[in-house]
């Protein structure tokens, strides 16, 4: 199938699941949602007419990140002996935040009723002196069955230098008072105020996500990132008798959970490869994640939503 205007979402179905994705927002997935008994279920937050008209990428379901998930303190760090410096990549935030592919669109490529891969091409301009200043593609290949909604990122670095990475998805859930969040991680990172992390250690909330009722998504006020997780991690809505589970491969060690008291309506379990500010933290690389390719290496893995009744 040839490409479809950059305007256009791209729709997937399996019977009565459905994925809409937004290659024009930083080949976002815009809805995941789904026809049960006459009724509609978002397995995610749907993307609201607004959020596509504008093209918010944080109005979307889900996003890539990509080169580095979180924030990069200052917008600055050294690597391989040199500063590199994205204050004026226009990224609009006082540190660096989840690379680039996120603001940028995405190219479609081969689409089937339930496939569907999106790619993505960076060249660093010789005019945008502050910019990522590492050439990469990378690709989403989205997959839909009776259960399951498959990403799988695949990346290369096309600089003749090496290049520091980190990947992930930035899914929202649908929040409401009884949603829970069940998940086994070994700590969490604790941060400063403008959400660095600091250090690792325990909180209470690893204990509730670990226990059998879950945590609820309105325990704690948390905008933090996690190491030691098992890779998998199921947001469930009691009431309604229904879950989703985020099971993902390495190097997706690490998970972020965002449950601001400020918006009780935010809610996002995010599968990623490194911490905040990896590229500036001074600790063991298997707390903190990360990675670095050389020049014509790639990375793929790939992560899984699994839905469940009952």
């Amino acid at each position: 199938m040839s490409a479809a205007p950059s305007d256009t979402l791209v729709e997937l179905r399996h019977g009565a699941r459905r994925v809409l994705l937004a290659p024009h927002v930083g080949g976002a997935i815009a809805a995941f949602d789904e026809i049960r008994d006459g009724r509609s279920f978002d397995w995610l937050r749907a993307a609201t007419p607004s959020a596509l008209a504008a093209r918010d990428p944080l109005g979307m379901a889900s996003f890539p990140l990509l080169p580095y998930c979180n924030r990069i303190r200052d917008a600055r760090f050294e690597f391989d002996g040199a500063l590199v410096d994205l204050s004026g990549d226009g990224n609009a935030f006082a540190h660096a935040l989840h690379g680039n592919a996120w603001r940028l669109p995405w190219r479609v490529g081969d689409v089937s009723a339930s496939r569907a891969r999106l790619h993505f091409l960076h060249e660093p301009s010789r005019a945008a002196a502050h910019h990522w200043p590492f050439a990469y593609e990378a690709t989403q290949d989205f997959a839909l069955d009776a259960h399951t909604l498959t990403v799988a990122i695949s990346a290369r670095n096309l600089s003749d230098r090496p290049m520091p990475f980190g990947m992930g998805h930035h899914p929202y859930y649908p929040r409401t008072r009884n949603t829970r969040v069940h998940a086994r991680v070994a700590a969490m990172w604790h941060s400063t105020p403008d959400l660095l992390p600091t250090h690792a250690g325990p909180h209470p909330c690893v204990d509730a996500m670990a226990s059998q009722e879950g945590m609820s998504a309105d325990a704690f006020d948390l905008d933090n990132n996690f190491a030691g997780w098992s890779r998998t991690a199921t947001i469930a809505w009691p009431d309604e008798a229904r879950a989703i589970t985020l099971a993902a491969e390495a190097p997706f060690d690490h998970m972020v959970v965002y449950a601001p008291a400020s918006h009780p309506d935010l809610l996002c379990v995010e599968p990623v490869s490194n911490v905040a500010d990896w590229v500036n933290l001074d600790t063991d690389h298997a707390l903190k994640g990360g990675a670095v390719l050389e020049p014509g290496e790639s990375v793929t893995a790939s992560f899984t939503w699994t839905t469940r009744f009952g």
